[in-house]
């Protein structure tokens, strides 16, 4: 279905050249979600997230989003199967990305595979970077007229939102149905995206292990760092 706000599609200028567009973000972190939306914002884009795949789905009853961003690690299932469903839809975005915390030379090749156009590593920081890869895939058409502004601006999310990530991770691991080691990857991404060195060497370690339960572990983290934010 077309997104009514599509019928009339202002034109992109080389300051905003993703004027007109709508970003659909499929994401569960706020911190990151809070990056793509300054970025999408300051491009000229109109931006809608979506936290999980079913949220993702109903969003995409009402209107066609001209870009998705899919996070390949997602609590109700993987953004791999979500990117090939859409990839292969009748209304298909113009622009399918994928984006995750993970090393990116593990999964971007897989993320193609499914049908993504491109990737986005996380941390997503630079404008240009983001306006670069979208506008790399966006038919000429779309494109502004003159060359596009290219600076060296980067956005810098509100901290808090890490807080609100911390306390989702914790919320998490409370749900039986969410294995303990989505969690540590969650947090892994999140450490990136956040610039924490110690906390992403201790979630991957903990991630690489077998062990069954990793909750505790994963409890002591997720207090640590809320701790340590109640106290700033």
């Amino acid at each position: 279905m077309m997104d009514p706000d599509m019928l009339v599609r202002p034109a992109p200028t080389p300051q905003r050249p993703l004027l007109g567009q709508t970003v659909l973000l499929v994401e569960d972190s706020r911190f990151a979600s809070e990056a793509v939306r300054m970025l999408a914002l300051r491009s000229g884009a109109r931006i809608r997230r979506a936290d999980c795949i079913a949220s993702a789905e109903r969003h995409l009853l009402t209107y066609r989003a001209g870009i998705a961003i899919v996070d390949l690690g997602l609590p109700d299932g993987s953004g791999l199967e979500l990117i090939s469903r859409l990839a292969s839809a009748t209304q298909r975005p113009t622009v399918l990305l994928a984006t995750s915390g993970q090393p990116r030379d593990e999964v971007e090749a897989e993320a193609c595979a499914a049908g993504a156009d491109g990737f986005l590593p996380k941390p997503i920081e630079s404008l240009a970077t983001f306006q670069q890869i979208i506008l790399r895939h966006l038919p000429a058409e779309d494109w502004p007229n003159g060359l596009s502004v290219v600076g060296t601006e980067t956005v810098q999310p509100d901290r808090l939102a890490l807080s609100e990530d911390f306390a989702y991770a914790d919320r998490l691991l409370g749900d039986e149905s969410i294995a303990p080691r989505f969690v540590a990857n969650f947090l892994a991404g999140l450490a990136r995206t956040g610039h924490d060195p110690v906390l992403l060497a201790e979630a991957e370690g903990l991630a690489a292990q077998t062990m069954d339960d990793l909750r505790p572990r994963l409890r002591r983290l997720i207090a640590e760092r809320l701790g340590e934010r109640r106290v700033v």
